[in-house]
């Protein structure tokens, strides 16, 4: 691994480790003082705190395969650890650093949380209207494909014309 690798993976590290450290330390707050049964509103009714568990995946999809989200899961993190290990970009690092902490911060919940090892529910706490009610490695996970789009976007933008020039000098 080159050492320009390795330092990129060392971000992406750094900043997956920042997420779960968040993450879990905000769903112990959560599991400390909030409740189930009452919402408290921040944003009127938009937008709130009350207390979840989600043994399914996004929207609570899936509730009755929460084993097999699992190692849907924690084959997730191994994939994306894999891809970030390619990182050739420091922000590319960042970006799989957030899809990793929040990807490690929901399979820990999966992991250790009640009813038991790998059937684990995720707690959840930050309830959007009626919509769904979630967590911060979500939004973690959120922030890090919009950042992974981003980036990909942007060095497309920037590498394609330079590409159609050296194509149309070499042509001439």
């Amino acid at each position: 691994m080159s050492p320009n690798r390795a330092r990129y993976l060392a971000v992406t590290a750094i900043v997956a480790a920042g997420i779960v450290v968040i993450d879990q330390a905000t769903k112990a707050a959560a599991l400390a003082t909030l409740s189930e049964e009452a919402r408290i509103p921040l944003l009127g009714d938009l937008f709130g705190l009350q207390l979840a568990f989600n043994p399914g995946a996004i929207f609570s999809l899936g509730s009755g395969f929460t084993g097999v989200i699992t190692l849907v899961g924690a084959g997730a993190v191994v994939w994306v650890f894999l891809v970030a290990s390619r990182a050739r970009t420091a922000e590319l690092a960042v970006a799989f650093g957030f899809i990793l902490g929040g990807a490690l911060g929901n399979l820990i919940d999966r992991l250790f949380s009640p009813p038991g090892f790998g059937v684990g529910h995720v707690t959840d706490f930050l309830a959007y209207g009626t919509l769904f009610i979630g967590n911060l490695a979500d939004i973690a996970l959120g922030i890090g494909i919009v950042l992974l789009l981003g980036v990909t976007w942007t060095r497309r933008r920037t590498v394609e014309p330079a590409l159609s020039a050296r194509v149309e000098r070499g042509a001439a």
